[in-house]
């Protein structure tokens, strides 16, 4: 009886069109993810094209939507605006805090966002912030961290798009 009960919630959640088991609550289905630029002074130049293909992937392996190049029901671009390294943590020497110097430092990298939602209107937004940082150890050179800190980084902002457009969280 228990299984015949559990059947039959699964199919009717999945009956409702809306809302999958991916956890995305959208009734599209096609994406359109337009370049993200890099505008960053200090960022990688190849940073941007990183980000856009990673958000395409991100979006096939967490939802149902297909990703076109023109005419996506769902649409977004953006600007990666921030790129930005900052000590964290001062080093002391006995009892004296050296200002100038860190044991830490922190990537911090900000992405603006433009979404359209033709189907609902009302979901989409214009130049919404997403920023994420993640520190290293300063006896690391950041350009031998740098990739696996910006892959930690692009994970969570992805989430956050993710969660903002089609889970509607």
């Amino acid at each position: 009886m228990l299984t015949i009960t559990a059947i039959l919630l699964v199919s009717q959640f999945q009956s409702c069109g809306i809302y999958s088991m991916s956890g995305t609550s959208t009734a599209a289905s096609t994406m359109q993810v337009d370049p993200f630029y890099n505008n960053t002074d200090l960022g990688p130049a190849n940073l941007g094209t990183i980000f856009t293909n990673s958000l395409k992937e991100y979006y096939q392996q967490n939802s149902s939507l297909r990703i076109l190049q023109d005419d996506g029901e769902l649409q977004i671009d953006g600007v990666i605006t921030g790129y930005t390294v900052t000590p964290v943590a001062p080093v002391s020497s006995g009892n004296v805090i050296q200002p100038d110097a860190a044991a830490m430092s922190r990537l911090t990298i900000t992405v603006q966002a433009n979404y359209v939602d033709t189907l609902k209107p009302e979901n989409s937004f214009k130049n919404k912030s997403f920023s994420f940082y993640a520190d290293f150890s300063n006896d690391r050179d950041l350009t031998t961290v740098r990739e696996g800190l910006e892959r930690k980084i692009f994970q969570q902002i992805m989430l956050d798009i993710f969660n903002v457009t089609v889970a509607n969280w």
